[in-house]
């Protein structure tokens, strides 16, 4: 069943927010984890990233994350199948679908995006990279357009 990781954020002087992921320098998406047949919340933060395939145990099949229940002992699986897309500026904020995973027998309930970021300039050249978000906010400067920039009142969501 497919899955979206959405945001939603109000940009202020960038665009194109993404998170940095490239096989070289891989992102690790980092969620909390329930099992959908007994419902067992994992206790802790769970990674992985879209360039890692891992074996599926009793199957031919190969998954971004596998993950086997300690309470039901079932395997569950997820894989990004779509994403990263960038999020860009618009004049009201909406939510966007940032990626879409494939999960079987799981759902991911909250994320943490604890790694770099990147985004654009709007109306300029400058890159941004390294961005932090975990705090729920960013601000920098754009020298060339002399304007602080930000990206503020983030909201994610994972929907279904």
């Amino acid at each position: 069943m497919p899955s979206y990781l959405t945001i939603e954020a109000q940009l202020e002087g960038v665009t194109a927010l993404q998170p940095t992921d490239t096989e070289e320098n891989p992102y690790y998406y980092t969620f909390r984890v329930q099992c959908t047949s007994c419902r067992e919340t994992h206790p802790n933060w769970v990674s992985f990233n879209r360039f890692e395939e891992n074996e599926i145990p009793g199957s031919r099949g190969e998954a971004n994350f596998v993950w086997k229940c300690r309470l039901c002992t079932k395997t569950h699986t997820a894989s990004i199948v779509n994403g990263p897309n960038a999020y860009e500026a618009q004049e009201k904020q909406k939510a966007m679908n940032i990626i879409e995973m494939d999960c079987r027998g799981l759902e991911f309930i909250e994320f943490k995006p604890d790694g770099d970021w990147e985004a654009k300039g709007v109306d300029s050249t400058t890159t941004f990279s390294g961005i932090d978000l975990l705090e729920g906010e960013w601000y920098d400067y754009d020298e060339k357009k002399s304007e602080e920039v930000s990206i503020k009142e983030i909201t994610w969501n994972i929907s279904r």
